[in-house]
């Protein structure tokens, strides 16, 4: 081989690349040519092009211009980089492309208003943006701090460190039950504010039955519950709801709604999400084994990169990552460009939502105009995702497709699905076997139908036996593509994977990824961190991320998740917009209790179970929601907690309720959408330029019972079949990010109550069961206000129900359980 001296090497590397170097920008140069050509340029900047500018544009262009016309400012490189109401006015290199050469040709706008630049003005500026529009012109803008106060921002309640607070004295010690109490009873005494007193045993029992599994009691749970004297009663029956898997069911809702989770891959062509039900499941699990939350962070932003024990851990490291994929990803996108920036926005709004209840997607195109976070801050935390792979194209067209995983299976799981793959082989060469039989036997009978010879009785048996065959040609050629489809494999799921040479990202001045500015290293939120993180080269940086958002110390993480867990159990968080902690967002009631809940959390090992308990079994959650006039004209507005607040159920507890009342409520897990049927799917032949789609024509048998968690959940139509009750009662648009709903009360909810033939369904089929469990109507009506309403029946209203059973006739039982599945006790949480 031949000796290659170092400056050898670098003569031969800058012709090697040189054909690469033709698209790169000025400045790739080998260091001392690009110096010297870069100073050059600039010089004929100064010299050449901005004496025209001054001249010129600065009057009506600039800082110093009383109102800049467009909200273009040429006087800074800056300005004519992120540009006015129409985007840059310069893209550089691309003077043809540009908005200022347009103005200055007079090519529809006509710039300057006075007059036309000379021909040799107009190609002095031409030939500088040809030569990339050097401008060594620096100014503070939106790609750094700009007019962001840190010092002030860091003084905003939600970036302070969590305080370590002790529960404050009180003076009626006799009242709390634990420290919670303490927090809530100090502000009650100083407003001279009186606690109502304790809702009965029976409201309590319905009102922590459905806020922690989402179902009411029991006729059982209530007789259980009444006959328990002891002081631990009520830590019985929290534990008990803890420990039962309608828990992780109830709350893995919760958290759906933060993800945009739906069974559909965007909102194009109704392209199914055949895996999404992993994530979902992996949801449930975690709630139902209390999986520390920290962890739960750690394992959505970045579990393909965490280290594992066993198969069963790196299954659900890699179906965590869901959470980044499972939202609106318009995959009909042509722009493959703009499609991978919105992404890269909506995986950080979606992390500063339901992570740090902030909106980072507002920095996208300049500083924050509230809270202290700047457009570098955005392009910093953005990067993680830049160098993250979330889709990819397709063959089909225009069309992209989320990453799709393939899990790690146990042994027994491969000989499972080997099983099924050798079953599934044998059932198509079967089906092929009986298509050509059937092809033959149908040629067969063609040739026998040209006998001309033929009587009439004959030629009609013939023709009803060829259209038999045809129809079995016609069942296999579409069930075959389908079995061949969706033929066993190795269980896969939505997901992400690192990009082979991770960059940092560059700020794309108004979301346009074609007009790029400067690198951003990649980082956390300067005014909570401005600790660069240590990240491996070849690595996005995205488990650094997890474990900064993690940590025990974020002042942002806890907050704002207990707050949250508040939020589902008092009907109003301690901060009631508890999606935003923002400046302009509401500020916490009691931020001491905050922060007492918040440090709680963290320090006992990140359990929802455990801070769940505790608030639970507060005396302020046992309180009634009797309303109280002297208290109501101190504070109307119940924020200081002298009742409970009155709930109206969610679209999943009221449908939940009503198939549980008589005891059909089924929890299956598993794909909710029904593909196995052929049916139910289309588009699959490879030669298609559509990808495969869905149309939900048939359900599976009994899936009308199962929990609405597990049916599938639509993004391009109101949300079809068993779960249409979601339509009218306020079910998340599964395209947001939300962690509140919002509550209406609109016709449309009684008339749905009123007229639904699926809740006349539920009714029919209480009316049923209540028949079989009590044959003697005293009894019956007593059992139906145990189930529906979870209380006894008065005495009035057992007197008037007994006459309209008398006077309503045959269908009176099946319109008496309509009635109260449409009364507003049973749609409230007391």
């Amino acid at each position: 081989m031949l000796a290659v001296n170092a400056g050898h090497r670098s003569l031969i590397l800058f012709w090697l690349l040189w054909p690469l170097g033709l698209q790169a920008c000025a400045d790739d140069r080998l260091p001392a040519e690009a110096d010297s050509a870069r100073i050059a340029l600039e010089e004929a900047f100064r010299n050449d092009v901005l004496p025209i500018l001054e001249t010129n544009c600065f009057s009506c262009h600039s800082h110093q211009a009383e109102d800049a016309e467009a909200g273009l400012m040429l006087d800074s490189r800056s300005g004519w980089e992120v540009g006015g109401v129409s985007g840059p006015a310069v893209m550089p290199g691309q003077p043809d492309e540009s908005l200022l050469m347009s103005a200055i040709r007079h090519q529809g706008l006509e710039m300057p208003p006075g007059g036309k630049l000379t021909d040799e003005e107009i190609a002095t500026i031409e030939q500088w943006i040809r030569d990339g529009a050097h401008d060594p012109r620096i100014s503070e803008s939106a790609t750094t701090l700009g007019s962001i106060d840190l010092a002030a921002g860091r003084q905003h309640w939600a970036f302070q460190p969590i305080a370590a607070i002790s529960p404050p004295v009180v003076v009626d010690t006799t009242w709390p039950l634990n420290e919670i109490d303490h927090f809530l009873l100090s502000k009650l005494e100083a407003e001279g504010l009186h606690p109502v007193g304790d809702a009965d045993r029976y409201t309590w029992l319905r009102r922590v039955s459905f806020d922690l599994t989402g179902v009411p009691p029991t006729p059982a749970d209530i007789e259980a519950f009444l006959s328990d004297d002891s002081p631990e009663a009520y830590a019985r029956v929290v534990d008990r709801l803890l420990a039962a898997p309608a828990f992780g069911e109830r709350w893995a809702r919760h958290w759906l709604d933060l993800v945009g989770y739906a069974d559909q891959i965007g909102t194009s062509n109704a392209v199914f999400a055949q895996h999404a039900w992993r994530y979902r499941d992996y949801v449930i699990d975690a709630f139902n084994d209390d999986k520390p939350f920290d962890r739960f962070i750690r394992e959505q932003i970045a579990g393909d990169l965490l280290p594992y024990e066993t198969v069963a851990e790196r299954q659900s490291n890699l179906t965590a990552t869901g959470f980044l994929v499972l939202g609106d990803i318009e995959i009909v996108e042509a722009d493959k460009e703009k499609l991978l920036v919105d992404i890269v926005d909506q995986q950080l709004t979606k992390v500063g939502t339901a992570f740090l209840g902030m909106t980072l997607g507002c920095a996208r195109c300049h500083d924050h105009k509230f809270d202290p976070i700047s457009a570098n801050d955005y392009y910093a935390m953005a990067g993680f995702f830049h160098n993250t792979s979330s889709v990819y194209k397709t063959d089909r067209g225009v069309w992209s497709d989320v990453h799709t995983i393939e899990l790690p299976e146990t042994d027994e799981e491969q000989a499972e699905r080997e099983a099924d793959a050798l079953s599934q082989a044998e059932q198509i060469a079967l089906w092929r076997s009986e298509c050509k039989q059937a092809q033959t036997r149908m040629a067969e009978l063609e040739a026998q139908l040209t006998d001309e010879s033929l009587e009439e009785s004959a030629r009609q048996e013939l023709t009803r036996r060829r259209d038999e065959q045809q129809q079995i040609i016609n069942r296999v050629n579409r069930d075959l593509p389908h079995a061949e489809y969706f033929a066993p494999s190795p269980p896969r799921v939505y997901g992400v994977i690192e990009v082979e040479l991770p960059q940092n990202m560059r700020i794309t001045y108004r979301g346009n990824p074609r007009a790029l500015g400067a690198a951003v290293p990649r980082g956390f939120l300067s005014v909570i961190s401005e600790e660069t993180p240590e990240i491996p080269p070849t690595e996005s940086g995205r488990l650094q991320l997890a474990d900064w958002i993690a940590s025990a110390e974020h002042p942002l993480t806890a907050r704002v998740t207990v707050n949250r867990i508040w939020q589902k159990l008092f009907g109003e968080g301690l901060v009631r917009t508890v999606d935003y902690f923002g400046i302009p967002g509401d500020r916490p009631s009691h931020p001491e209790l905050l922060d007492y809940l918040a440090r709680r959390f963290a320090d006992n090992g990140w359990s929802t179970k455990a801070i769940i308990r505790e608030i639970v079994l507060s005396r302020a959650y046992r309180l009634s929601s009797a309303q109280d006039e002297a208290n109501h004209q101190i504070d109307p507005d119940n924020r200081l907690l002298w009742r409970m607040n009155r709930v109206r159920l969610d679209a999943e507890a009221i449908r939940d309720a009503m198939i549980f009342a008589s005891g059909r409520l089924q929890s299956t897990g598993g794909p909710a959408m029904p593909l196995e049927f052929p049916e139910n799917v289309g588009g699959l032949s490879p030669t298609d330029v559509n990808p495969p789609h869905f149309r939900l024509t048939r359900w599976r048998a009994n899936q009308e019972l199962e929990r609405t968690i597990y049916l599938p959940v639509i993004r391009s139509s109101s949300q079809p079949g068993p779960a249409e009750l979601r339509n009218v009662f306020d079910f998340p648009q599964p395209s947001t990010f939300t962690g509140r709903r919002v509550t209406t009360a609109v016709p449309t909810q009684a008339l749905f109550l009123m007229n639904s033939p699926i809740v006349t369904s539920h009714a029919s089929a209480l009316a049923e069961w209540l028949t079989t469990q009590c044959p003697a109507e005293p009894e019956r009506l007593a059992m139906l206000w145990l189930t529906l309403l979870n209380r006894p029946i008065t005495t009035a209203e057992r007197n008037s129900t007994e006459q309209f059973l008398t006077d309503a006739g045959e269908n009176a039982w099946t319109e008496l359980c309509h009635a109260l599945l449409a009364s507003n006790e049973f749609l409230m949480r007391l």
